[in-house]
Order: C-alpha cells, then sequence, then structure tokens
C-alpha cells in the first residue's frame, strides 16, 4: 500500500497542530503550509518540526513546513506540484468571529476565495481524482438559527463576514464535487477549544483569567456576551472526526458537535471554581458581575466593547450523523474535562510566564 501524504494548511493552528500529531501516529508523511510572519508562529508544533541546527544534525523531521499562503495561488500550486498529496485539509482561516468584523475584506479573501485557489491547485496539479479534500466548515454558519438543535439540512443563515465567507468555501467544495467529481467534504465544526487555543479567543481568555486572577496577577475579567450559547467540544476529538470524514467510501459533508449546549456564563463559574474560587452572579446585561463569594469582590464584568455587531445567540448541533455513518464519539471528553484540561495548563503557564518575567528584572 503506497505512503499516504497529507498537507495540512493552518498547520501552526490549535486544530493543525492536533491533526499532525494524529495522522503522524497513522503512518501519514505530514506536510503543512506556513504562513510568512516576523515573529515565530511554530509555537503549537515545535515538538513536531525539527529546525535547520537539528537537520545539521542528520535527524529526521517528523513534519515538513512549506513557505505559502492561501492568498498565493502559485505557492499552492507549487507546493501540491512537488508533494503531490492524498489528503489535503483546508484548516487555514482567519478564524475569530469579532476580528472579521474589523477586517472583512482579508477575512473573505482568505476564507472564502482562497478554498477556491486551493481547489483549482488540486485540479492544475492534476489531482483532482486522486486527491481527498477536507474543508473545516463552521457552525457560524447556521448564525441566526433556523431550527435547533442544527444538522447537515438545517438551513444557514450567517451573522459576521467570517460566517459568510465560510459559507462561500462551503458551497464551493459542494460545488467542485458534483461538478468535476473530486473527493471534497465539508466537516461543520461546533466550538470546539483547548489548552492550544488562542488567548484572544473566549474560552482561553477565561481560563487565562482565572489563573492570572487566582495567583494574583490579574484583578478583573472583562467579557462581552455571558447568555450566548455554544456547543464546545474538545479540539483533539474533533481532529479524529476530520480524518474518519476522509476515510468514507464517498464524499459527504458532517456536523462536528457533542450535542450539548452552555453558556458564556456557565463557562466561567467551571473555570474559576477548577481555580478554587466560587462566583455569585448579580444584575442583569451590561451591568451583571461575577463576585468571589468568599471575599465578595468583583471579579468578572461586562464591557459592550466586546459585543459582536450582529450576535449569534445559540448553537447546538446534532452529531447523530457522525456517530452512525462514521462510528465517532462526540462526548469522549465531557465540557467538565475539557474546563479542568484547560485550566490544568494554563495555571502551569501562567507560573512558568510570571517566573520567567520575574528573573529577567
Amino acid at each position: 500500500m503506497d505512503k499516504k501524504i497529507a498537507l495540512i494548511t493552518g498547520i501552526t493552528g490549535q486544530d493543525g497542530s492536533f491533526l499532525a500529531e494524529f495522522l503522524i501516529e497513522k503512518g501519514y508523511e505530514v506536510h503543512g503550509l506556513l504562513r510568512r510572519s516576523s515573529s515565530f508562529n511554530t509555537g503549537r508544533i515545535e515538538h513536531l518540526y525539527l529546525d535547520e541546527w537539528v537537520r545539521d544534525m542528520k535527524k529526521s523531521r517528523l513534519v515538513n513546513l512549506h513557505w505559502a499562503d492561501m492568498t498565493d495561488s502559485s505557492s499552492l500550486i507549487r507546493i501540491i506540484a512537488e508533494i503531490q498529496p492524498t489528503e489535503i485539509y483546508n484548516l487555514a482561516a482567519q478564524s475569530h468571529v469579532k476580528v472579521s468584523f474589523d477586517v472583512p475584506e482579508y477575512t473573505a479573501d482568505t476564507d472564502a476565495v482562497g478554498v477556491l485557489r486551493l481547489l483549482e491547485a488540486v485540479r492544475i496539479c492534476g489531482l483532482d481524482k486522486s486527491c481527498r479534500i477536507y474543508q473545516a466548515s463552521t457552525s457560524e454558519l447556521f448564525g441566526k438559527v433556523q431550527e435547533v438543535p442544527q444538522t447537515e439540512t438545517t438551513p444557514f443563515y450567517p451573522r459576521s463576514p467570517y460566517a459568510v465567507a465560510k459559507l462561500y468555501g462551503y458551497w464551493i467544495m459542494k460545488n467542485y464535487r458534483e461538478s468535476y467529481g473530486m473527493y471534497c467534504c465539508n466537516g461543520i465544526l461546533f466550538n470546539h477549544e483547548s489548552e492550544r487555543r488562542g488567548e484572544n479567543f473566549v474560552t482561553r481568555k477565561i481560563t487565562l483569567a482565572a489563573c492570572r486572577i487566582a495567583q494574583g496577577y490579574q484583578d478583573k475579567l472583562y467579557l462581552g456576551n455571558l447568555d450566548a450559547k455554544r456547543d464546545w467540544g474538545y479540539a483533539r476529538d474533533y481532529v479524529e472526526c476530520m480524518w474518519l470524514i476522509l476515510q468514507q467510501p464517498q464524499p459527504e459533508d458532517f456536523v462536528i458537535a457533542t450535542g450539548e449546549m452552555h453558556t458564556v456564563r456557565e463557562f466561567c463559574t467551571l473555570a474559576f471554581k477548577e481555580v478554587g474560587i466560587e462566583l455569585r452572579w448579580e444584575g442583569e446585561g451590561v451591568d451583571e458581575k461575577g463576585i468571589d463569594v468568599k471575599t465578595g469582590k468583583t471579579l468578572v464584568e461586562v464591557d459592550p466593547k466586546y459585543f459582536r455587531p450582529c450576535e449569534v445567540e445559540q448553537l447546538l448541533g446534532n452529531p447523530a450523523k457522525a456517530k452512525n455513518v462514521l462510528g465517532w464519539n462526540p462526548t469522549k471528553t465531557s465540557f467538565h474535562e475539557l474546563i479542568k484540561i484547560m485550566v490544568k495548563h494554563d495555571m502551569s503557564f501562567v507560573k512558568k510566564l510570571y517566573i520567567k518575567a520575574q528573573m529577567a528584572e
């Protein structure tokens, strides 16, 4: 059997790093796209990526990285022609919903037209019949939800530039599947978090703040809509489902979710509880506050600057198809276990960070 070769766009992100680990364990030859930046952004895959000085010691790489960008067709064509992937996982995106309102054009260029560039690169390289492609779609497509829970057939109603861009990516995948017979699949991922989540995403912002506050390095946490409800899963579990989707005889689209929904307030309460702080909530709307029961000190407040121009109130996925067709377990890691994993990591992370800062003084 020929060796499977995987190309992961967005390999330096949360999902990309977990997927790279997963595919390496499966025996894949793994390649990833690296977007040029003035600072290194390979922290999540440093344990996999061996740099130039290591190669001088004649050690092999677990992951092969290539300079490219989803806004640059020539780089995509060059790399796909060079490595001849059997599977492509498109995880690259400007993925912050709130930020997409500030940079809508860039979001569209990367998240929408970028998918088209990737598909065309596969066709130009003559791999349209041999390469399987996974597109990381999103529950934000459902936006102003038309039914609860959301399934593969629920009508879309995107409510942000990010969601609209992802909607194009979703439909262009289906179009190339039906027009050219390409093996193209969408995984409609609901919110999935981990200890590797970016620090400007609300869940990681909460766990980091709880740890900093507990250790005396931060006074207060400011959040947006505490009533927003999301279906939160563990990213490490979700990458397994991505892989399973590309192993099926025929290409299909799947909702990837846990089937459980929780508020931002609940996430916050549990995160603080993990660090030994019990919160009591008082007030409503912008005046709501999270108060330390033991000290009476206000630790959490609402700041309207974190409100989205167009809010998505609730997202709840139905993972029945993924469970039945793929045999995937959507609740392998529970909501409480996810928060424990994140807080445990961040307690250690915060301690190390401030010890390092003190040594530098």
